[in-house]
């Protein structure tokens, strides 16, 4: 072994366990207890603060303060990482995610060829979404070899096949031709074209399982908007009452404040000059209630009924503690 590759495994070890007898490591480098101090003193000279220790329990400590030395990843680690800082240059501050970035550029040029496929084919089709509002419930780990293949099928446009477990606890069998992964609150969805149900569905990813990729090409169709088609389902598909409520405020200035996960604005202006708009919103009718009456402008509840009633209840209870005596 060179000079390099071994001052090069010495920080391997160094960064594995920071702690070393003397002996062992050079019993691990497969070196003289002489070369071994040389290449300790290579180091300190590099600016790895080295620390030494003698007597029958002496040897080698890597100290705080130093040079970050090189890490080694395993394929899920390296794409996890990859993900990682991606998301975080996209939701980060200016700061933070600008060096996330400049991490990931120089993550992605150390990578093997077939990890920077993988990492890029994850990157090309997942749209990333930052809601206000975080969905409701909190899903089973992803396993991250279903969600590469995933990705890959969306890249190449290939059919995939798996079995599903819905919101019921039903499990059924489907046979998908994806579209893109949506990452949304620490959560995977799938949009895809459901062939047995002809519609464009939307699938959290972990509660797919056997996931197959088929080797067949999808059927060239216009496709919806992912992020659209995800947020519209955390927003009102998962809730049984859905109200629809005019905000006396532009769309523009109303988005502001209702996040894509917590309403969905409709596409018409419900008026000529834009100054009202209209937007649907999912969940209990008391919860919409209160978050209706903590919005800075003010509203009509166009429906239902019993969200109308439910801030009439939140009123008289508000004026009967804190108002007039």
């Amino acid at each position: 072994m060179d000079t390099p590759a071994r001052l090069l495994r010495l920080l391997t070890l160094f960064g594995s366990r920071a702690t070393w007898n003397a002996d062992e490591l050079a019993g691990r480098l497969e070196i003289t207890a002489r070369t071994l101090r040389r290449d300790v003193t290579r180091l300190r000279d590099l600016g790895y603060p080295i620390h030494s220790t003698t007597g029958r329990y002496g040897g080698y400590e890597l100290g705080a303060g130093g040079r970050l030395p090189p890490l080694l990843l395993d394929d899920d680690e390296a794409i996890a990482v990859s993900v990682a800082l991606r998301e975080l240059s996209r939701d980060a501050d200016p700061t933070l995610g600008e060096a996330a970035l400049s991490a990931s550029t120089k993550l992605r040029q150390v990578l093997p060829e077939r990890l920077r496929d993988r990492v890029d084919a994850l990157g090309e089709v997942t749209v990333g979404i930052s809601p206000r509002r975080p969905a409701p419930g909190s899903g089973a780990p992803v396993e991250l070899p279903s969600l590469m293949t995933l990705a890959t099928s969306c890249r190449r446009g290939e059919r995939v096949t798996f079995a599903y477990v819905d919101g019921a606890g039903r499990t059924s069998q489907r046979r998908v031709e994806p579209h893109r992964l949506v990452s949304l609150s620490r959560r995977w969805y799938l949009v895809g074209f459901d062939l047995d149900r002809g519609d464009w569905r939307t699938y959290r990813v972990d509660r797919v399982s056997a996931l197959a990729a088929t080797g067949h090409r999808n059927t060239p169709r216009e496709t919806p908007d992912a992020a659209a088609q995800v947020t519209e389902g955390v927003a009102l598909r998962v809730f049984t009452t859905r109200a629809r409520i005019r905000l006396h405020a532009p769309r523009a200035e109303a988005a502001l404040h209702i996040g894509p996960t917590t309403g969905v604005f409709e596409a018409a202006e419900s008026d000529a000059d834009g100054a009202t708009c209209v937007v649907q919103i999912g969940g209990d009718a008391d919860w919409i209630a209160r978050y209706l009456t903590g919005l800075p402008f003010g509203f009509d509840v166009l429906e239902p009924d019993e969200v109308r009633e439910e801030i009439g209840r939140l009123a008289r209870r508000l004026l009967a503690a804190h108002g007039p005596r």
